[in-house]
């Protein structure tokens, strides 16, 4: 993605104007990333790389007024937001948006807020991680049977992407225990040594925070709260709270919810939970833009899918007409 144009920077801006004064009250939208890449990766598609992030923040940067997310958010409900509000949050913790992202954030003078998942500091690997790296490692004939879908012609990166959606979507809504016996399963079905080195260490994490970035937590291993018991989900919010606490010094007001979706990732009970935490705010992965009206612990957020920076500013732009909609 390259720089946008003078010409395009001010369109988007124009764009989101308009629509920020359509809504009756300031809107605030997020942006949710997960990683910023070194290089482009065919089986990563909708995750930038260097270059393309960082002319996704020269847009941003151009067409909106970035703000911290807990300052932003006490701004909305205090009725103090700028107009053309946006915040930058990452999901789960990786290493890359220290080695990465923060480079190009601290050059650019932009904040942006970490939700870390404790679990898999200092060597770590999410699940989703060992699904991608196995099935990239993988021979061209991949017997999946066992997962229920049969032998898989591996010939191609676009094969190994519908394989890894096929295989993340089978097995993401799995009870923990079940979902890593059956990931490892898979790993076991290659010879090939799998990274232990993608998500961040408890140093990084600490170089993160003393850079001014904000940390918020992501539970401690990433369940769908919806798939676990009440006590485990509880145990899992309020526990990566503490860690976090411990490992900086300082309190951690934020939360997001695994995958992040109202209803069918975390319910009412969980929101409630969050709140018993002691957090100030949660963030889900509800599409649209946060208003004075939303529940500051379901704050939406929207993903940065765009290659041109036209298509990915006026994407955004749009996103301040819709209100969230979230779990009563």
């Amino acid at each position: 993605m390259r720089p946008p144009s003078r010409l395009e920077t001010a369109l988007i801006r124009r764009v989101a104007a308009v629509f920020s004064r359509q809504n009756r009250s300031a809107s605030l939208l997020v942006l949710i990333y997960h990683r910023v890449l070194a290089q482009p990766d065919a089986l990563l598609p909708n995750e930038p790389d260097a270059v393309r992030f960082a002319a996704q923040i020269d847009v941003l940067r151009g067409a909106f007024n970035l703000l911290p997310l807990v300052e932003a958010v006490q701004r909305l409900r205090a009725g103090t937001l700028p107009a053309r509000a946006a915040c930058i949050t990452f999901d789960d913790g990786y290493a890359n948006n220290c080695e990465i992202a923060l480079p190009i954030l601290l050059a650019k003078s932009v904040p942006a807020t970490v939700f870390v998942a404790t679990g898999f500091l200092d060597g770590g690997r999410m699940f989703n991680d060992t699904v991608i790296e196995t099935v990239r490692h993988a021979p061209e004939s991949f017997d999946l049977s066992a997962f229920g879908i049969g032998t898989y012609s591996l010939g191609s990166m676009s094969a190994r992407v519908d394989v890894i959606n096929q295989l993340l979507n089978r097995l993401k809504f799995l009870e923990p225990a079940e979902r890593l016996q059956r990931i490892q399963q898979l790993a076991d079905m290659t010879e090939a040594a799998l990274p232990n080195n993608l998500m961040l260490s408890s140093v990084q994490v600490q170089r993160l925070h003393r850079a001014g970035i904000e940390i918020g937590a992501h539970t401690i291993t990433h369940p769908i709260l919806t798939s676990v018991e009440p006590e485990y989900a509880r145990q899992q919010i309020a526990a990566s709270k503490r860690v976090l606490q411990e490992l900086l010094g300082s309190q951690v007001v934020s939360f997001a919810y695994p995958n992040g979706r109202p209803d069918r990732d975390y319910r009412a009970e969980h929101v409630a939970m969050a709140r018993a935490a002691g957090f100030q705010l949660a963030v889900s992965t509800a599409w649209g833009a946060a208003t004075v009206d939303s529940d500051p612990f379901q704050i939406p957020r929207v993903a940065p899918w765009d290659i041109t920076p036209a298509r990915f500013g006026l994407r955004l732009a749009m996103a301040h007409r819709n209100r969230q909609f979230a779990v009563a």
